[in-house]
């Protein structure tokens, strides 16, 4: 039903929607054609956990997960982690070398230092992009991604509404922490957490709305306000753990630390910007809210490993002539890849790539 009204002051036609068709067409494009999965009612679900153990239990987990994934002897109680996620972690996150324990890549020590949605967004990523090998059809998963983002938080969902491939990702997802599953006399039921309708927002969004934890001093000490196992080995990426407390992490940026998380692949702009991100909120509006005498030599540290760059290139000598080594400088300089020469004894270094073109060249002068 459509509901025209007309403005007899200015004589224009407006239209509003009927609102019951407002809402159908919502849900249609929202939904993709199928209604929206609704919730389980409260007589037939118990021992629903509030909002706030949701969170806990979603941040326990995706905590676990990540020390897992540092190293299994963290974890006081390690994740039966499905082939299928391990194989996304194995691309990239992970390397493993016959009869030796998983250990991680240069992306995987990078990804420690990223945002937790930020590392969310990476995994499911990968998960959608490995479906193919797994025989899952994208679509059908992102679409299915979609529709969990939509979910309400802390509501009980019915998995006999599922289809068997819904179940087998209703379980990889459990155990990165963005459903809960539950079981009860005659049903069981997944429960969304913040995690999962956190795929539905921006990160810009999510970022501004984290709480810091770090507060880095001029004299180099590191005060993490945080009782989580997981800050505490990821400030030990790059950082000296000297002692930690029940709520207080105390460590000291080194250069031997640095030197340590320089050769795993990680970055002096890696570090800073999750030292600079995860600000606590009493140095979070200073400007800048790391200090720069540490910002300054950490990127001085870095510096200090990058003085020497390896080239591959090839060493020329004995000459015919000088004209014919001045012409092969002439040519190796034309295409930006003369490295090296000595006019005096007639040698010079060119690039790998220009190569060709200086050996060419030099045969054709023959």
């Amino acid at each position: 039903m459509w509901f025209i009204s007309l403005d007899k002051m200015k004589n224009e036609k407006t239209y509003k929607v009927n609102p019951t068709f407002q809402r159908s067409l919502q849900k249609l494009l929202v939904h993709g054609g199928t209604l929206p999965r609704e919730s389980m009612p409260s007589n037939i679900t118990v021992r629903l956990p509030n909002l706030e153990d949701l969170e806990a239990y979603a941040l326990e987990q995706w905590e676990c997960f990540l020390l897992q994934l540092i190293s299994s002897s963290h974890v006081e109680k390690p994740l039966n982690i499905s082939s299928s996620l391990m194989k996304v972690f194995q691309r990239r996150l992970l390397s493993q070398r016959d009869k030796e324990a998983p250990k991680l890549t240069e992306s995987g020590f990078q990804f420690l230092l990223m945002d937790t949605n930020a590392q969310l967004w990476y995994i499911i990523r990968e998960y959608i992009s490995n479906s193919e090998e797994r025989g899952v059809d994208a679509a059908d998963l992102i679409s299915f991604m979609l529709e969990l983002s939509f979910h309400v938080i802390g509501e009980a969902y019915n998995i006999n509404t599922l289809t068997d491939f819904q179940r087998n990702i209703i379980k990889d997802l459990a155990d990165l922490g963005l459903v809960k599953l539950q079981q009860g006399r005659k049903e069981s039921w997944f429960i969304p957490t913040k995690l999962a309708t956190n795929l539905s927002v921006s990160l810009s969004d999510l970022s501004s709305r984290k709480q810091g934890f770090v507060v880095v001093e001029t004299n180099f000490r590191v005060y993490a306000y945080s009782s989580s196992k997981l800050h505490c080995e990821i400030l030990r990426l790059f950082s000296r753990i000297e002692y930690t407390l029940p709520n207080l992490i105390v460590g000291a940026i080194t250069k031997e630390s640095l030197y340590n998380a320089f050769e795993n692949g990680i970055t002096a702009d890696q570090i800073i910007s999750f030292l600079q991100q995860n600000a606590h909120a009493r140095v979070a509006e200073r400007i800048p809210s790391v200090p720069e005498n540490v910002t300054d030599q950490i990127r001085l540290w870095e510096s200090d490993l990058n003085r020497v760059e390896m080239t591959e290139a090839y060493y020329y000598d004995e000459f015919p002539s000088r004209e014919v080594f001045e012409a092969a400088c002439d040519c190796a300089r034309e295409w930006n890849g003369l490295l090296w020469e000595d006019s005096k004894k007639m040698h010079m270094v060119v690039k790998t790539e220009v190569h060709t073109y200086v050996r060419d060249y030099l045969r054709r002068q023959k």
